[in-house]
């Protein structure tokens, strides 16, 4: 599933091909998504409309037209958006595509149609953080996501730590891959219950998940099976991994094996020497 890095980078690499630019048609499969194709409303709202901004939340995409209305736009597990020339031949689980005034099309691809597009009236635009991102807690680049904030929220709480980061009431958008990089950069392991977490170390987790998420977005994400950036390019972050999928690998720092353990359903992957 695209995680944070992943969505980020298909934002970025969107934005010089849609803003300022107007839909003409919009064409469906037939097909069901997640949730259903507003097709109808989607044509009222969305042709002849200018495309406006592009942005993030969570793992959510939102694009903001001139009518005021917005897509809301969440890529599953295998969910994939690119441009295309319309020369371009159609892809087997292409479902949703926009045709553009610059002579371009959006193909929103998806093999297990396990992703959604979603539209907003102007007036659940306004509304869309008490109703549709009411429990998304704070972006990871925001200021609000810090040391103190993690540390009272986890007071008390006997959840472990790799579980607590990946909740996305309490931080929005990371995924399992980016919880086994960040808290290996932190030297915390992912079992640790986080009311044991002392405030040095919430800081020095924050730090670290910025800093991965970030260079994950510098590397276009990571491309594990089929991730690819707007331009149909894949990431190059896996190769930078220093824990996730390395189960009985030597560690990079200590050349210890990296152990495998699952927590919360999700497999972790740590070195017991470095993260305590």
């Amino acid at each position: 599933m695209p995680e944070l890095p992943e969505v980020e980078v298909v934002c970025r690499g969107l934005r010089p091909f849609l803003i300022g630019h107007t839909v003409n048609a919009i064409h469906w499969s037939g097909k069901k998504l997640r949730h259903p194709v507003q097709m109808e409303a989607m044509q009222q709202a969305v042709i002849n409309r200018k495309i406006t901004t592009i942005e993030r939340r969570a793992k959510f995409l939102q694009i903001s037209l001139s009518s005021g209305a917005m897509l809301i736009i969440h890529l599953g597990m295998t969910g994939n958006l690119g441009i295309f020339p319309p020369s371009t031949r159609h892809a087997k689980h292409d479902h949703v595509w926009w045709s553009l005034d610059n002579g371009t099309e959006l193909r929103y691809n998806d093999s297990r149609r396990f992703g959604s597009i979603r539209l907003l009236t102007p007036e659940e635009v306004a509304n869309r953080e008490e109703t549709i991102f009411k429990t998304a807690g704070p972006e990871p680049f925001s200021d609000q996501f810090s040391a103190r904030y993690l540390h009272a929220l986890a007071k008390g709480k006997s959840l472990a730590v790799k579980l607590f980061i990946m909740t996305n009431q309490n931080v929005a958008g990371i995924g399992n891959i980016y919880a086994n990089e960040s808290l290996f950069a932190a030297g915390i392991r992912p079992t640790r219950k986080v009311q044991t977490l002392t405030l040095k170390e919430w800081d020095r987790l924050v730090t670290e998940v910025r800093r991965v998420l970030g260079y994950a977005i510098e590397c276009g994400g990571s491309t594990i099976s089929d991730f690819l950036n707007a331009s149909q390019q894949r990431g190059y972050f896996q190769i930078n991994f220093k824990v996730y999928g390395r189960a009985g690998e030597t560690c990079i720092v200590c050349s210890d094996k990296i152990e495998k353990q699952t927590i919360g359903g999700r497999a972790s992957y740590f070195c017991s020497k470095c993260q305590k």
